[in-house]
Protein backbone atom coordinates (compact mmCIF):
# COMPACT_ATOMS: atom_id res chain seq x y z
CA UNK A 1 0.00 0.00 0.00
CA UNK A 2 1.53 3.70 -1.25
CA UNK A 3 -0.06 6.96 0.59
CA UNK A 4 0.50 9.93 -0.71
CA UNK A 5 -0.37 13.45 0.82
CA UNK A 6 1.15 16.80 -0.11
CA UNK A 7 2.10 19.00 3.10
CA UNK A 8 2.82 22.90 2.55
CA UNK A 9 5.87 23.95 4.10
CA UNK A 10 7.22 28.00 3.55
CA UNK A 11 4.41 27.85 1.65
CA UNK A 12 5.60 25.17 -1.09
CA UNK A 13 3.70 21.95 -1.15
CA UNK A 14 6.04 18.68 -0.58
CA UNK A 15 5.11 15.55 -1.25
CA UNK A 16 5.36 13.17 1.46
CA UNK A 17 5.04 9.70 0.38
CA UNK A 18 5.48 5.87 2.31
CA UNK A 19 4.77 2.43 1.66
CA UNK A 20 3.43 -0.14 3.60
CA UNK A 21 5.52 -3.66 2.07
CA UNK A 22 3.50 -6.41 3.35
CA UNK A 23 5.34 -10.32 3.28
CA UNK A 24 4.93 -13.64 5.48
CA UNK A 25 7.35 -15.36 7.44
CA UNK A 26 7.28 -19.07 8.49
CA UNK A 27 9.08 -20.39 11.71
CA UNK A 28 9.55 -23.96 11.93
CA UNK A 29 9.69 -23.97 15.82
CA UNK A 30 8.73 -22.25 18.47
CA UNK A 31 10.62 -18.39 18.65
CA UNK A 32 10.85 -15.15 20.61
CA UNK A 33 11.70 -11.96 19.99
CA UNK A 34 12.44 -9.28 23.00
CA UNK A 35 9.51 -7.61 24.43
CA UNK A 36 6.84 -10.92 23.97
CA UNK A 37 6.13 -11.73 27.20
CA UNK A 38 5.85 -15.65 26.04
CA UNK A 39 7.34 -17.70 23.07
CA UNK A 40 5.08 -17.91 20.08
CA UNK A 41 4.44 -21.30 18.37
CA UNK A 42 5.76 -22.12 14.70
CA UNK A 43 3.53 -20.96 11.97
CA UNK A 44 3.34 -18.39 9.25
CA UNK A 45 3.41 -15.08 10.16
CA UNK A 46 2.34 -11.57 8.51
CA UNK A 47 5.06 -8.60 8.54
CA UNK A 48 4.25 -5.13 7.37
CA UNK A 49 7.26 -2.88 6.75
CA UNK A 50 6.72 0.85 7.03
CA UNK A 51 8.62 3.05 4.75
CA UNK A 52 9.37 6.14 3.47
CA UNK A 53 10.62 7.91 0.66
CA UNK A 54 14.05 9.82 0.33
CA UNK A 55 13.99 11.82 -2.29
CA UNK A 56 17.01 12.36 -4.59
CA UNK A 57 17.83 14.36 -7.66
CA UNK A 58 17.19 11.32 -9.80
CA UNK A 59 15.69 8.71 -7.77
CA UNK A 60 13.71 7.69 -4.83
CA UNK A 61 15.03 5.47 -2.24
CA UNK A 62 12.98 4.33 0.89
CA UNK A 63 13.83 4.36 4.49
CA UNK A 64 12.63 1.54 6.74
CA UNK A 65 11.06 3.38 9.89
CA UNK A 66 9.20 0.16 11.06
CA UNK A 67 8.35 -3.26 11.17
CA UNK A 68 5.90 -5.12 12.66
CA UNK A 69 4.45 -8.76 13.20
CA UNK A 70 1.26 -10.01 13.46
CA UNK A 71 0.02 -12.03 15.94
CA UNK A 72 -1.16 -14.88 16.45
CA UNK A 73 0.11 -16.90 13.09
CA UNK A 74 -2.80 -16.87 10.36
CA UNK A 75 -3.35 -20.81 10.76
CA UNK A 76 -4.52 -19.60 14.31
CA UNK A 77 -7.08 -17.06 13.05
CA UNK A 78 -9.28 -16.06 16.18
CA UNK A 79 -11.05 -12.60 16.59
CA UNK A 80 -8.37 -11.13 18.29
CA UNK A 81 -5.09 -10.13 16.50
CA UNK A 82 -2.50 -7.67 17.13
CA UNK A 83 0.42 -5.85 15.44
CA UNK A 84 3.62 -5.58 17.32
CA UNK A 85 6.38 -3.70 16.85
CA UNK A 86 9.78 -5.55 16.49
CA UNK A 87 13.19 -4.59 15.68
CA UNK A 88 14.31 -6.26 11.90
CA UNK A 89 17.48 -6.88 12.80
CA UNK A 90 15.86 -9.15 15.51
CA UNK A 91 13.79 -10.38 13.58
CA UNK A 92 16.08 -11.83 10.68
CA UNK A 93 18.12 -13.46 13.51
CA UNK A 94 15.53 -15.29 14.94
CA UNK A 95 14.77 -16.71 11.18
CA UNK A 96 17.87 -17.59 10.74
CA UNK A 97 18.19 -19.37 14.01
CA UNK A 98 15.01 -21.50 13.17
CA UNK A 99 16.40 -22.00 9.68
CA UNK A 100 19.80 -24.11 11.74
CA UNK A 101 17.01 -25.92 13.62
Amino acid sequence: MIRKGAVRFRGKPQLMTSRTTPSIVRFRAAFSLPGFDTPQPPGEYRVDQDEEALEGVSLIAWRRVATFIHLPAISAGGATQQMVPVDPASLEAALEQDQRQ
